[in-house]
């Protein structure tokens, strides 16, 4: 595994308060990300979620915030229990007039174990495009369109 950093760049038609409360709101985390018992955008704010490649292959994700720029930029650790590496992930925003371009960047991926094939940056990949450019997507569209109701329409 080479040590290029995964970057995945999105516009999304919303301001930055909306995604930043995506990124760092745990009931909002839920439906696009994954279902974390606790969050806080703090710098040591320690966090833990499971994922994996199937129900039966789960891996303890083990997070630690490192960075919190109120809605610019979200930077946490990421490693896994049991297995020897560390790696960072972070969300930064920039506002492109009344739509926010998302920089998702994550590096140190060479420092997990290279006999794993579950570690291999192209499942960084793929899972990081689904989580940006599916889930994450569909989710921002959603809030973005409940909060600007379409003239005349009627709940």
């Amino acid at each position: 595994m080479d040590n290029q950093p995964i970057v995945i760049e999105r516009l999304f038609n919303a301001p930055a308060s909306l995604l930043w409360k995506a990124l760092t709101n745990k009931d909002e985390m839920k439906n696009w990300y994954f279902n974390l018992a606790e969050f806080k955008a703090e710098p040591g704010f320690r966090f833990q979620f499971s994922g994996g490649p199937s129900p039966e292959k789960q891996y303890t994700h083990l997070c630690e915030v490192t960075e919190v720029v109120p809605e610019k930029k979200l930077a946490y650790s990421w490693r896994y229990e049991g297995y020897p590496g560390i790696s960072y992930v972070s969300f930064e925003l920039a506002p492109q007039g009344d739509k926010t371009l998302l920089t998702l960047t994550h590096t140190g991926l060479a420092s997990f174990p290279h006999d794993n094939p579950d570690f291999d940056a192209s499942n960084f990949i793929k899972g990081w495009n689904g989580i940006i450019n599916k889930s994450l997507a569909a989710y921002i569209e959603k809030a973005e369109s409940a909060s600007h109701p379409v003239a005349g329409a009627t709940r």
